[in-house]
């Protein structure tokens, strides 16, 4: 389920199925003009990957809003207790699985320190994503983290 409203309604109805929550992790930088490109890059790719894991897992997963934050903040410490409020508050609802997801190996440093279990691939720097070619690495990763997502099940 999709944080839409039409999807909202539904999760209401069945809340007692909906035992998984998928937090995409997306940085945000406009300091250096080299990688913004590739960040806002990398956000396209992971909405497709994160769409796409919500369709394989329709029924029992509901996908967040992105969570954003600033990619060069120092100390990461500070994002990982931003981070961590976000997972509390969605504790309030009966999710026994949470997945935040991200392509920035930031998170990697941090991860036993997050309340949840940290997804992180390594992410595509750029190409076309609308190319065949593209599209199978997508399919190929998103069949993945399906799998990835349901061996915690």
């Amino acid at each position: 389920m999709k944080w839409v409203t039409s999807d909202l309604l539904q999760y209401k109805t069945a809340k007692e199925y909906v035992d998984t929550l998928l937090i995409p992790l997306i940085p945000f930088q406009l300091s250096n003009d080299k990688v913004y490109e590739k960040d806002a890059f990398q956000r396209e790719v992971l909405s497709l990957f994160v769409r796409e894991v919500e369709k394989g897992l329709t029924g029992r997963i509901l996908l967040t809003p992105n969570y954003n934050y600033i990619a060069s903040k120092e100390p990461f410490v500070d994002e990982v207790d931003r981070l961590n409020a976000w997972i509390e508050h969605c504790h309030t609802q009966p999710f026994q699985y949470i997945f935040p997801i991200t392509f920035d190996s930031s998170w990697k440093k941090h991860e036993k320190n997050i309340n949840g279990t940290l997804l992180w691939f390594p992410g595509l720097d750029s190409g076309d994503l609308e190319s065949k070619e593209m599209q199978s690495v997508i399919k190929g990763q998103v069949k993945q983290i399906v799998e990835l997502i349901r061996t915690y099940w």
